[in-house]
């Protein structure tokens, strides 16, 4: 049914309601309750310890200033750590106060020798910019903080380098800006203490690769300027944070896990949209580039852009400050525009108070939606998980989270952005039309019952390790004691760079032989961002990563930017710019791609009889060859256009598995029926894969065939959508029993009868979700899981 947010606005301020007098108003909705659970997570009391004896009295008084009495028992641990000397890696939930732990033994060293300086480090500007407050506010004499990152005016950079003894960045600036001027920040690096890496658990996968590799070249230089700084993480909730630390930064680090802040209860329900009736078409305008697949559905859901759009207007009506995550940017300007347009049909205005935020925004839109969040301007943000990290956001009563983040960690991280303050809060999930939201909402005990993952990376991934070094041989040559700092693989890896004639081979070492210096992209994001340019004013709306652009900036395609809707007119990859005009079509865009896979090599099988598990090498050739009009009222297909974009390839790391046409033909699938089979259970498992690896269906791809050229027979392919591999696929092989079986249940156990988004319908598919079988899908890996041993 649709809200009944319009009926319940109220304009003026009232006390808010409670966690659970909230959610059972947004439960009366509708004619059925969406929510499948709830869980209370039960409020802590907090366990203070005394200052440090080190902690000089200024520092102490400021804290109190801000409101900090004592620190908690985890916080003055990890401090005295790494005053000590000890790299230490703090790893406590959301709001437990983290920043104090590196804040302390840093703050506490500058102002002790003041000629000490500070390196930050956070994966995000809004993040970097939100700790620059909190250390400024603090007004300590000679410390100096400063953002340099890519929107500090050039004007100012001079300044930092000279004068700044707290300096926050982010590591694309250190990559790009800081060590390969190296020698303009000599006097900075030679005298610094610290390096605070915050959110350190947002670095895995080749992104993680990447950054491991930045730092040990950060340490090669400070180690040539005479400095050996100590390095304090900052971690959400995660397994072995010690191990992923160490292998993140090269150095043994020492955990602080035991979180010892207050905590306020929070009420977390699960929330699956409702089916529609069989006619009803499509819940919602189907947004440009949507998640939903709606052709030839007989029955779909609700679509959870809507209903998290619904929840956002009905609790900003009802004055409680809100925070709905969305997984990518055009659904966060979906939401927002749709929660805006309810609460304005209700009470005109109030749709002001609510707003997107998400990357590719101009500085001053970030600076500007932060502030009014903070002050209370907004009562409601739709965003990414731009936000998602230690971003100050106090007084915030609720969050919605459209659609499961990929892992657990990041499910909690975004869920603590409530009850700030040890206030109650309320967190909900909005199931996606999607085979692993709808299987955890109806297995809570996978969200609620199982432990944080462990972050994954792979310093030695040789599509990292070679460009890296090659950065570090630009910076200074290299030398064969480098080379264990880089880790194993490093030899080869400049071998390849010697053969290839990018590094030259003298008695002294390794020297870079272009007057350029190498360009890597740290985040794996297939190029640098593509401008998104107004043609008539020639205004700069935002930016696009390279990697995106295909599908979301074709000639023809419709971006959305703070709820005003553009048609793109060019794409002009080689000058990264997109020229876009103002248009408000009744259709949305779909781009539609071709994939091709080789087999390279194997590293590892299982020979199970009629069905074969495999994990090596593959190189992925994709294009995008044309896009879908549909019709944003209906989902009716309009017309399919051609496009004329240039093939990418891949030579990453798959998992894929093999069977026996006979085993099929046994188990009732017929031939005709195979490839079909084969397309369902392939979407279903690249669904299922993040209940088992730290990633999302966007860090991996698929294909599947009745008889592939390589193997000879009916096989799905699964495989990383990064360069060399990110472990998933890993990850994948190692739990395979587990994964398929949890693949085969969420299928089975889907109310549909012929496949839907929510067992084995695809929102990225190529082919337009056709073949697909889903009894077969079930009969697929039923031969599978008979063979395959635990």
């Amino acid at each position: 049914m649709e809200s009944s947010s319009a009926a319940t606005v109220s304009a003026g301020p009232s006390p808010g309601p409670t966690p659970a007098d909230l959610l059972r108003r947004l439960r009366a909705r509708g004619a059925a309750d969406p929510v499948t659970h709830v869980e209370r997570v039960p409020a802590r009391p907090g366990v203070p310890a005394p200052w440090p004896s080190w902690a000089p009295p200024e520092l102490r008084a400021a804290f109190a200033r801000r409101g900090v009495g004592a620190p908690w028992q985890h916080q003055a641990q990890a401090a005295t750590l790494a005053y000590e000397g000890e790299h230490v890696v703090v790893a406590t939930g959301t709001a437990s106060g983290k920043s104090l732990a590196y804040q302390l033994p840093a703050l506490a060293t500058l102002l002790a020798d003041p000629r000490a300086t500070v390196l930050y480090l956070a994966p995000t500007k809004a993040l970097a910019a939100d700790q620059l407050r909190a250390v400024a506010a603090l007004e300590l004499e000679g410390v100096r903080p400063a953002c340099y990152d890519g929107d500090t005016p050039r004007a100012e950079r001079e300044w930092i380098r000279r004068h700044s003894r707290f300096v926050l960045t982010n590591p694309d600036m250190l990559h790009h800006g800081v060590l390969p001027g190296h020698a303009q920040w000599s006097g900075f690096l030679r005298r610094l203490a610290y390096v605070v890496i915050d959110e350190c658990h947002t670095y895995r996968g080749v992104f993680g690769s990447h950054v491991a590799h930045v730092l040990r070249r950060l340490r090669r230089q400070c180690a040539r300027f005479g400095s050996t700084p100590v390095f304090v993480l900052a971690s959400a909730t995660s397994g072995d944070p010690s191990t992923a630390a160490g292998r993140l930064t090269g150095l043994p680090v020492t955990a602080v896990t035991e979180d010892a802040s207050p905590r306020g209860g929070v009420t977390f329900a699960l929330w699956e949209p409702p089916l529609l009736p069989p006619d009803s078409g499509p819940s919602t305008p189907v947004p440009p580039q949507s998640t939903g697949d709606h052709d030839d559905l007989q029955q779909v859901r609700r679509s959870a852009l809507r209903e998290t759009a619904d929840l956002l207007a009905d609790t900003v009506a009802e004055g409680v400050r809100t925070l709905a995550f969305v997984r990518s940017r055009k659904g966060a300007e979906v939401v927002a525009a749709n929660a805006r347009r309810a609460l304005d049909d209700a009470v005109p205005g109030l749709g002001d108070r609510v707003a997107a935020y998400r990357g590719g925004y101009l500085r001053e839109e970030r600076r500007e939606l932060e502030r009014a969040l903070l002050h209370g301007d907004l009562l409601g943000l739709a965003s990414t998980n731009a936000l998602e990290l230690g971003v100050d956001l106090v007084g915030l009563d609720a969050v919605l989270i459209c659609g499961y983040p990929g892992t657990r960690a990041s499910l909690w991280q975004q869920a603590g952005r409530a009850g700030r303050s040890g206030q109650e809060a309320l967190a909900v999930l909005v199931a996606r039309d999607d085979p692993l939201d709808t299987y955890l909402v109806h297995h809570p005990e996978a969200i609620f019952g199982a432990p944080v993952e462990a972050t994954v990376l792979d310093p030695a991934n040789p599509y990292v390790l070679a460009p890296q070094l090659a950065c570090a041989a630009f910076e200074a040559p290299l030398t064969p004691a480098d080379l264990a700092l880089f880790g194993d693989g490093a030899k080869e890896a400049v071998d390849q760079l010697v053969a290839a004639g990018a590094l030259r081979q003298r008695p002294t070492g390794w020297y870079w032989r272009h007057r350029e210096r190498p360009e890597v992209d740290l985040r794996g994001e297939g190029g640098a961002p593509v401008c998104v340019v107004e043609s008539s004013t020639g205004r700069l709306l935002g930016t696009v990563d390279g990697g995106s652009s295909h599908f979301l900036l074709h000639s023809g395609a419709v971006y959305l930017h703070q709820g005003v809707s553009y048609v793109v007119d060019d794409l002009d990859l080689v000058d990264g710019c997109a020229l876009v005009h103002a248009e408000e079509p009744d259709w949305s865009t779909h781009a539609r791609d071709v994939t091709d896979l080789s087999v390279v090599s194997v590293r590892s099988y299982v020979d199970a009889g009629p069905v074969g598990m495999f994990l090596g090498e593959v190189d992925v050739t994709s294009q995008v060859v044309s896009y879908q009009r549909r019709r944003i009222a209906t989902g009716e297909v309009i017309d399919t256009r051609p496009l004329d974009l240039p093939a990418r390839e891949l030579r990453t790391v798959a998992v894929w598995f093999t069977l026996s046409p006979q085993s099929l033909t046994l188990a009732g699938v017929q031939p005709a029926d195979v490839p079909g089979a084969l397309h369902a259970a392939e979407h279903a498992a690249i669904g299922l894969l993040p209940l088992m690896a730290t990633c999302d269906r966007w860090d991996i791809g698929g294909l599947s065939t009745a008889v592939h050229q390589d193997t000879e027979a009916p096989t799905v392919f699964v495989y990383d959508g990064h360069p060399g591999g990110a472990g998933f696929a890993e990850r994948a092989y190692g739990t395979a029993s587990a994964w398929l079986r949890a693949t085969r249940e969420a299928i089975a156990e889907c109310g549909c009868e012929s496949g839907c988004p929510s067992c084995v319908q695809s929102p990225k598919c190529g082919n337009g979700n056709n073949p697909l079988s889903k009894p077969d899908a079930i009969r697929v890996l039923d031969v599978v899981l008979a063979n395959l041993p635990e």
